[in-house]
Order: structure tokens, then sequence, then C-alpha cells
């Protein structure tokens, strides 16, 4: 599944790379982006809520759902920032989707995708996102390390995403600052959020915003991370599958 996933995306990729300075000229026209990192920063476990339809590991989630709709109950609720799916063949997701929320909320928005190329960045954000997702397991050191390089030229944060203990440190090699661990492992899908537990002190003792992926569903497990030390969770599945999100997500953020 992985594999399809990144075929499909280095195909978008270098469709993108030729339109890369139309990006950047409506990236630059926008208003400046919100910051991502100091809306998720402390006191207290910040909730990122994330619109999403589908996913490989579980399906269909929440059919013909309307982003911006989703968006404002989010952000209603008390949630620190968005998230949004723009990834097209297995998610569901859009940059029409992306944009929309953009003029929906005030919020710090996230494209969450699988990124591969610095137009990409730019791409993201002349769709009015705020922070971009690079996942250290489909990127070498030297492409880390340039999309992280354009992330910075495009003036918005980037959320690397890692696995385990290896990634985790190439991450930090290549001065991540914020860094989200996804409890789902990107071969089987099975979840498990001792792996968050288990790479908390590595962050701490460099001292990174800390971001705990997937796999949080309640009240419990958000104290679980927070307890483990994360500044924020990113919350998914959970609240486009509830029959009453805002609630869901208030209870996440009250717990």
């Amino acid at each position: 599944m992985l594999d399809r996933i990144m075929l499909d995306a280095r195909t978008r990729g270098d469709e993108v790379v030729g339109c890369a300075n139309l990006f950047r000229q409506a990236a630059e026209r926008a208003a400046p982006a919100r910051s991502f990192i100091d809306a998720i920063r402390g006191p207290g476990l910040a909730v990122i809520a994330e619109v999403k339809r589908r996913s490989p590991s579980r399906g269909v989630l929440a059919a013909g759902l309307d982003a911006t709709g989703q968006a404002r109950i989010y952000e209603q609720a008390g949630a620190a920032a968005v998230s949004v799916l723009t990834e097209p063949g297995h998610f569901d997701g859009s940059l029409d989707d992306l944009a929309a929320v953009r003029g929906a909320v005030d919020l710090p928005l996230l494209r969450k995708d699988f990124l591969v190329e610095p137009a990409q960045v730019w791409e993201a954000r002349a769709h009015g996102a705020d922070a971009v997702l690079l996942i250290a397991a489909i990127l070498g050191d030297g492409d880390l390390r340039r999309m992280m390089a354009a992330a910075d030229d495009a003036g918005v944060d980037a959320l690397v995403e890692v696995h385990d203990a290896h990634e985790a440190a190439r991450a930090v090699d290549a001065g991540a600052v914020l860094i989200g661990v996804n409890n789902r492992d990107l071969t089987t899908f099975e979840v498990n959020l001792a792996v968050a537990e288990a790479l908390a002190p590595i962050l701490a003792q460099n001292g990174i915003i800390a971001v705990a992926e997937s796999g949080i569903h309640a009240a419990a497990d958000a104290r679980r991370m927070a307890a483990a030390g994360y500044d924020a969770v990113l919350v998914g599945e959970a609240l486009v599958t509830s029959a009453d999100p805002g609630t869901a997500l208030h209870a996440l953020v009250a717990g």
C-alpha cells in the first residue's frame, strides 16, 4: 500500500515542479502565514483536529464530508489548529479543501500529504497552508533538508513525522524543531501509543515541540500523551466518525 501511495505521490510531485514559480508568486501575494508552532506550544495539551474522509487502513470514514463545515466545528470546539488531508487517491482529499478551509477559519492550517518536492511547499502556501507535513520515512536526509529549507523560505512551519528512534535522530540532525510521532506503522498500519511514549525522551532532550499522531480516540488517550510530554495531539478518525464532532473534540481539549 505504501509503495502505491508513494508512486502516486512522486507522480504528483513531478507534475508540480514546472509550476513552482507560479505557486511562489501566488504565495508571496498571500497574507502572512499564521504560526502553527505558536498555536500548539503550551500551556496544556493542544489538539490539532483533522479533516479526513478516508484512509488506506480503514477505508471510507466520512464520505462526502464538508471540509469547511467540519473545520468550523473544530474552531468553535477549541482546536488549536486544523490538519487538512490533500492526498486525492487514497484519502479523498484535495487542495481545494485546503483553500476552502483557509477561507472558513482563522486557525493555523497544516497541509497533510506525502510531499516530495519543494514546489509542493509553495503550492501548499499558495492554497493557504501555514505548515506542511514532511515524512522522514519517505525522504532521504538530503531531501528532508531540502524540503525543510523550502518551508523556511516559504514562511511555513515544518512538522517532521517520524516512526522510530532512527527517524527521530535524523529529524533532529536535520534541524527540525517540530516533530510528530506517528503511532501507526506505515507498513502494517498497526497503532500503538507506546511508540510515542518510547520516543518522548529523545524529543525532550533536544527541546523539540512534540506532536503525537494516530491512536488518540478519547480523553484518556490524550492525557496519556500529555503525561509522556507531548505538546499536542493530532486527531482525525475519532472526530470525523463521531456523530457529534464538536462534543468529541471539546472532551479531548477539556480532558
